[in-house]
């Protein structure tokens, strides 16, 4: 009984509107942060941009798509989620961060599921690959420094753009997300790209084991694990296939959570993946806003700030221009 109550709530909460929007708590305004909006296949896509105060001074700078999780929108991704994160390190060591936002608040992965941007097959990839053109030419930005992550929806179009059109991306870090059965390709040929994997074991909406995504009422599709994922893409880089095993330092014990990470190196184009395997971490973005209670999303943690490792590991794997 107290199971199927959990599972009710959960319910209602993924259904609402306000999954991941941080309507209990967002931080300020940031001035260097512009709303903008392109046409494109015939609709208004909207975006925000976040621009470094001192970009005149920048000389090709990096970009770094941040794709908000089903039922966010780019802009409280950007104040809430990651608590203004990104706008931090995009000032400090000069890229430009990019919040996207999807059609009704969803990103069309690939997924057979029942909302707009699957059932009216959203050219989510079209729209994302346009804008990285765009904002490439405008901002002269460095095309082997192009980099999308984002969390469960958001997380799990990151893994479709890298299959789609790895040409243009150096890397991606997917949180709280797992390649959906949907998209997984046949094979495991194809461009590399390096990725960073963050998922907790105890994730209630995307499994760690793989399976149902969302809850018995709400269900979401399908996906194979989160190892099974971090295999797809060793395979694919040709990294080396036993990973270099360490344990992150235990900086926060109240929450509860300690990450193992696997490093899988020496892949083709200088291509890596890692996995940051989140012992009892939840549907949360690490050092994030903790954006529903415990027992409804699993927990937070508070070892890592999520956008620093993120940002360390992409500025650590530029894509190397070895393909004509």
């Amino acid at each position: 009984m107290k199971r199927k109550l959990i599972m009710i709530l959960i319910t209602f909460l993924v259904i609402s509107a306000t999954i991941l929007t941080g309507c209990l708590y967002e931080i300020p305004e940031d001035p260097n942060t512009f709303s903008r909006s392109i046409l494109f296949d015939g609709l208004n896509r909207t975006y925000h941009i976040h621009i470094p105060p001192n970009i005149n001074q920048i000389d090709s700078p990096a970009l770094v798509f941040v794709l908000h999780g089903g039922g966010g929108t780019g802009e409280n991704t950007e104040r809430t989620l990651t608590l203004g994160g990104f706008n931090n390190l995009s000032d400090e060591n000069g890229f430009i961060v990019i919040y996207p936002d999807g059609i009704d608040r969803n990103w069309n992965d690939g997924r057979n599921i029942n909302d707009t941007a699957h059932q009216e097959k959203i050219d989510d990839v079209g729209f994302l690959s346009i804008l990285i053109d765009n904002l490439t030419e405008e901002f002269n930005a460095d095309p082997n420094k192009i980099f999308f992550t984002g969390i469960s929806n958001g997380a799990m179009m990151s893994y479709r753009l890298a299959f789609d059109i790895p040409e243009k991306i150096a890397a991606i870090a997917p949180v709280a997300g797992a390649i959906p059965t949907d998209i997984l390709p046949e094979n495991t040929t194809g461009i590399p790209v390096s990725v960073f994997v963050l998922s907790g074991t105890h994730d209630p909406l995307v499994p760690w084991e793989g399976g149902n995504i969302g809850t018995p009422n709400y269900p979401r599709g399908t996906c194979i694990s989160v190892p099974e994922s971090v295999d797809f893409w060793v395979k694919r880089n040709n990294c080396n296939t036993t990973p270099i095993v360490t344990w992150l330092p235990n900086k926060n014990k109240l929450d509860l959570c300690r990450i193992n990470c696997d490093s899988y190196e020496n892949g083709d184009n200088n291509t890596e993946v890692v996995l940051y395997e989140i012992k009892r971490g939840g549907h949360t973005w690490p050092g994030g806003y903790q954006y529903f209670p415990k027992f409804l999303i699993g927990r937070t943690c508070r070892d890592i700030d999520a956008n620093e490792e993120i940002w360390k590991f992409f500025d650590l794997h530029p894509k190397i221009s070895i393909f004509v």
